[in-house]
């Protein structure tokens, strides 16, 4: 029989050796020789079903003080999988459907015994199905459960016993630990050797931390390079011996890739959990800010979270703002304002130019870009705000026509997170079909920090934009130490001088002198220059005599709300 064992194993709950060598013989005659024993009490079947696998049960239906109902709960209890079959020569019809009910697979007549062997063959098919469908219930499980790459356990069930140990530690003092654990080189690897590489560090490093805990120590993979490790029983002193010790093994361990090898290191994030904690998330959000105070102090090495930190204080504010612009982002929340630049010479009254500036409306308060800026640069958010941006400009510009009038320049922010992202030419390209909009009458505006920081990036963007039409402004110009060699390399139109040198020039005769060195410099490569932050017609005068070409500030014209 090819869909049999070798040897079918088969457990007879019989009390009568005539009953059980007729079905032996029943068997045999269908081709079944099985492996079997024969069982007439509880105990017996007991101790059978605890010390050996079967595969299928065949019971009698009364045996004295032994019934095959508890037949089934005995099989229910101890092997759940294990088909039941009744063969019983005093067995009611009623009787029968509720052994059916109780879990039989089928009862059979003693005096119709030629059901059996079609009744088994069926069984064993049927128990090969639900044993494959319980092994895919099961991998299904533990994927629910695990991280596919390493196989550790996934942020969702390590918040889960983050939340048991929680629980825990309000009821008892046991000491608990959360470790946050993210890689220091991991992007230079993956950028260099690629995704393969990257992952098979994941899993060599998961391997390697998990060598370095404790059997009832939980290590989880929360996320791209980022791991977790729950410490049980463990206080504050002896967790920070553990977190060390991980960040030396990873330290000295050393990645090979196609020969070639690489140092890593970890930084650590370190919560000790309490009661004044109420949920998982909130102990990971800790343990995440220590573990970039950890990356902001040095890398490779260990911070436990205080919550009078003040970098930590400072980046749990960023955090905030993080989920309130990624609100924004999603609820059309941003909208622009324009300030109006005014020509300062003769030649440049050549038509008109003006700024778009973002703002965020939350409710009935106007938040102003200083006050989101900085988190969304440092949670990698800008190039989403600066897409924004540009769709409610170009939006604007096709609705009024001014996008396709003959004269008029448009400036646009660009973040230097935007400047490395490859697919952003692309994306303004489409956005320019889409609104008809004219490339000449739109300037992106970029800093000289972003621009530097990136400058291969940085030249190659501008240099495929320009070939379109676009033009380029340079802003917060004089900033940097390297301003006037940095000029030649960056293939820009306008100029914008840094607005703190503007503002006390005046007073300042060595502002006077950089702000009157921006623009000798500015014109002597060509550009025009703007100034920023003019406040007072003095200061505006005063540019007017340096030279410069334009002026921007509160003292010109006050950002206003474009038109809807």
């Amino acid at each position: 029989m090819s869909e049999l064992k070798d040897r079918l194993r088969v457990l007879l709950v019989e009390d009568s050796e005539d009953d059980a060598l007729l079905l032996l013989r029943a068997l045999k005659k269908g081709g079944i020789e099985p492996y079997y024993r024969m069982v007439d009490t509880e105990s017996a079947m007991e101790a059978a079903l605890s010390k050996s696998d079967w595969d299928l049960v065949i019971t009698d239906h009364s045996l004295p003080g032994f019934t095959s109902f508890r037949v089934l709960e005995l099989a229910r209890q101890l092997a759940a999988d294990l088909p039941v079959i009744i063969v019983s020569g005093l067995i009611g019809e009623d009787v029968a459907v509720s052994a059916m009910k109780a879990g039989a697979q089928d009862y059979i007549m003693k005096n119709n015994l030629a059901r059996l062997i079609p009744a088994i063959h069926r069984e064993m098919r049927e128990v090969t199905v639900r044993l494959a469908k319980k092994e895919a219930e099961s991998t299904l499980q533990h994927m629910a459960y695990h991280d596919s790459l390493t196989d550790l356990v996934n942020r969702r069930e390590f918040e889960r016993q983050l939340d048991a140990a929680l629980h825990d530690s309000r009821k008892s003092a046991r000491d608990c630990v959360l470790l946050y654990l993210d890689l220091d080189q991991f992007k230079i690897i993956n950028d260099t050797c690629g995704h393969r590489a990257g992952d098979e560090l994941l899993k060599q490093l998961a391997k390697l931390l998990g060598q370095n805990l404790r059997a009832n120590d939980t290590l989880a993979r929360l996320g791209g390079d980022e791991f977790g490790v729950l410490l049980r029983g463990c206080d504050a002193i002896d967790a920070r011996k553990v977190a060390e010790s991980l960040c030396e093994e990873v330290r000295e361990y050393r990645f090979v890739w196609e020969g070639k090898p690489f140092a890593v290191s970890l930084s650590v994030g370190m919560v000790i959990i309490g009661s004044r904690y109420k949920t998982a998330s909130e102990l990971l959000s800790h343990a995440d800010l220590a573990c970039y105070a950890a990356k902001d102090r040095g890398r490779n090495n260990v911070q436990v979270y205080e919550s009078s930190d003040k970098d930590m204080q400072q980046r749990q504010r960023d955090m905030q703002w993080t989920s309130r612009l990624q609100e924004a982002l999603q609820t059309d929340n941003f909208f622009l304002c324009h300030q109006e630049m005014v020509p300062l010479q003769e030649k440049s009254a050549d038509g008109f130019r003006t700024e778009f500036l973002v703002r965020l409306r939350q409710g009935n308060e106007i938040i102003p870009p200083g006050a989101f800026i900085p988190a969304a640069e440092r949670f990698g958010l800008m190039p989403r705000i600066d897409r924004r941006v540009i769709e409610l400009a170009f939006a604007y510009l096709d609705r009024t026509g001014l996008g396709r009038e003959p004269t008029g320049t448009f400036f646009i922010n660009l973040s230097g997170g935007s400047l490395s992202d490859a697919e952003l030419f692309n994306f303004i390209r489409t956005k320019v079909e889409q609104h008809s909009i004219l490339p000449h009458r739109v300037c992106f505006e970029i800093t000289e920090t972003s621009a530097i920081a990136n400058l291969s990036d940085t030249i190659g963007f501008i240099e495929r934009a320009r070939h379109d039409g676009f033009k380029f402004a340079l802003d917060d110009f004089g900033s940097g130490m390297s301003s006037f060699s940095y000029l030649k390399a960056l293939p820009i139109d306008y100029l914008k001088v840094d607005g703190g040198f503007i503002r006390n020039m005046i007073a300042d005769p060595i502002d006077m002198g950089i702000v009157d060195a921006c623009n000798r410099i500015g014109h002597a490569a060509g550009l025009k220059t703007i100034a920023e932050f003019v406040e007072t017609d003095e200061v505006k005068e005063c540019l007017r005599k340096l030279g410069l070409d334009f002026a921007q500030g509160y003292g010109i014209s006050k950002p206003v709300p474009l038109e809807q």
